[in-house]
């Protein structure tokens, strides 16, 4: 797939508020400063679409990006480390939660983690969620290009691991680099065969 146009349509906190649901919606969240606006700019070939920032937890509403007249990217905010109080923290959490089981063109939830670190608490703990809430995710691992092949294979099968402990077979797994271009067909590739 060809990302030929993405248009920024909207921000809110509000499921309600969102855009009609008669277009797939294909998700990005994860921890903090796990390279999620980096990589969704990688991805449309726009480098300002997602705020980056220096400063974690910047995301903190819901924002569409329409592609190719065709389908929505959905940058949602980080969970886990952000600074912002515990009332914002726990306010913005209940709405993703609500985005996450009330939107029903979300086609796939793509959950971010850091390649660099071996499975996380709060990521193996948002995975297990969405197992039980029977959301369709993929994991895309971020950062691989500041690892060796060795230690990435290492972390992954790690992930792997801990995963095969609570289910029976493995969600997609995709390996990403917003710097060097990494994972860029074959997670548009993903959904393309899911449009």
């Amino acid at each position: 797939m060809e990302i030929k146009t993405a248009r920024f349509v909207m921000s809110n906190s509000d499921v309600k508020k969102c855009p009609d649901p008669n277009k797939p919606e294909f998700a990005f969240i994860g921890r903090s400063n796990v390279g999620k606006s980096s990589l969704i700019n990688m991805l449309t070939g726009q480098k300002k679409l997602a705020k980056t920032s220096s400063r974690p937890g910047k995301t903190q509403l819901i924002n569409h990006f329409l592609i190719n007249e065709d389908w929505f990217l959905v940058d949602l905010p980080g969970y886990g480390y952000a600074k912002v109080s515990k009332k914002s923290k726990e306010k913005f959490q209940a709405y993703i939660v609500n985005y996450i089981l009330q939107r029903e063109n979300l086609y796939c939830l793509f959950v971010l983690v850091d390649a660099r670190h071996e499975p996380q608490k709060i990521d193996m703990e948002f995975i297990n969620w969405l197992g039980e809430k029977e959301v369709p995710f993929a994991l895309v691992f971020t950062k691989a290009d500041k690892l060796g092949r060795t230690k990435l294979d290492k972390n992954l099968a790690a992930y792997k691991a801990e995963l095969l402990k609570d289910w029976a077979e493995l969600p997609p797994l995709l390996v990403s680099s917003a710097e060097a271009g990494v994972g860029k067909e074959d997670i548009l590739s993903f959904i393309e065969q899911n449009v």
